[in-house]
C-alpha cells in the first residue's frame, strides 16, 4: 500500500470504503481533521443534538446531516458516511449487538448522522512541538475509559463521560494543556492530569475501549473527554439505535486542522 501519510482525505476515504484500512486512523491523517459519529433516527435527533449542546467537552459538534442524507456536507460534501469509517458499531437498545465495515444496510431513511470533533485532530500540533504520543509509538489504539464524570441530560440522553489518556512527562503534561487549549472544537484542553481514580478510574492497565500503552516512570496520565462518550451514553440512554464509529476509527475530512484553531 501507498505511504497514506502522503495522500489527500479523499484518497484516504478510497482506502477505507474499499476495505483496505479498516483499524484506527490516529497518525493517519496529516494536517486533517478526524471525526467521531454517531447516527440517530430522526425522532431522537433534537435530544442528541441538545445533548451535544449542554456537554460540549465532550461532544463538540462539526457537522450534523440533514435527516436521510448520508453526505457530512460541511466537512467532506463529497463522502458517503455509510462507507468511509474503517468500523462502525450497532447498538440496539443499548446493547453492543456488532462491529462491521459498511452500514449501508443498516441506513434507514429518517436517520440523523452527527459528526463529533476527535482528538487525534491535535495530535500532530503535539508531535510538532515535540511531545510524544504513546498509542501512536506502540501502533495500537488510544486507550479511553468511562469515568464518574456525568454528562449533563438532555431528553432520554445520559451517562458517563469517557476520556481518552496519553501519559506524558509533567513539563509536557502542561504544554499539552496550552496547545491543546487553542483547539475547543476537538475538545480541547484536558478535562484531569493525574490520579485516576479522583475521576472514577483504578487501572489504567484495563480501559474501557481501545487499548492499553506503557506509562513510564515519572509520567503522569493526562486525560481528556472523547467522542466514544455517546457509545457509554447509549448503554445507559437505550435509543432503538444507534450506530457509531468503532473506538479510534475515525472519519478523516477534508478541513485543515488549523481552521478549528482559535490562535
Amino acid at each position: 500500500m501507498r505511504d497514506v501519510a502522503l495522500l489527500e482525505p479523499k484518497e484516504i476515504r478510497a482506502l477505507i470504503r474499499k476495505q483496505e484500512i479498516t483499524g484506527p486512523t490516529a497518525g493517519l491523517s496529516k494536517g486533517y481533521t478526524q471525526a467521531n459519529l454517531a447516527i440517530l433516527k430522526k425522532e431522537h435527533a433534537f435530544d442528541f443534538l441538545l445533548f451535544c449542546q449542554r456537554n460540549t467537552k465532550q461532544c463538540p459538534l462539526l457537522d450534523v446531516t440533514e435527516p436521510g442524507s448520508f453526505r457530512p456536507a460541511l466537512i467532506a460534501k463529497d463522502a458517503d458516511i455509510r462507507t468511509d469509517f474503517p468500523k462502525y458499531r450497532i447498538y440496539r437498545d443499548g446493547v453492543f449487538s456488532e462491529e462491521v465495515t459498511d452500514i449501508t444496510n443498516f441506513w434507514e431513511d429518517d436517520m440523523v448522522a452527527f459528526l463529533i470533533g476527535c482528538s487525534f485532530t491535535f495530535e500532530r500540533p503535539l508531535l510538532e512541538s515535540g511531545i510524544p504520543i504513546r498509542h501512536i509509538e506502540e501502533n495500537c489504539n488510544v486507550p479511553m475509559y468511562k469515568t464518574n464524570i456525568p454528562c449533563v441530560k438532555a431528553g432520554i440522553f445520559e451517562g458517563p463521560t469517557v476520556v481518552s489518556m496519553r501519559p506524558m512527562s509533567s513539563a509536557d503534561a502542561i504544554r499539552a494543556v496550552q496547545i491543546t487549549s487553542r483547539f475547543p472544537a476537538v475538545h480541547g484542553a484536558p478535562l484531569h492530569i493525574g490520579d485516576p481514580s479522583q475521576i472514577g478510574i483504578y487501572d489504567l492497565s484495563t480501559p474501557d475501549f481501545g487499548d492499553a500503552v506503557t506509562i513510564k516512570a515519572g509520567e503522569v496520565p493526562v486525560f481528556w473527554a472523547c467522542g466514544v462518550t455517546p457509545q457509554a451514553v447509549a448503554m445507559e440512554s437505550k435509543p432503538s439505535i444507534m450506530i457509531t464509529h468503532a473506538p479510534g476509527c475515525m472519519f478523516i475530512s477534508d478541513v485543515k486542522d488549523k481552521a478549528y484553531s482559535v490562535l
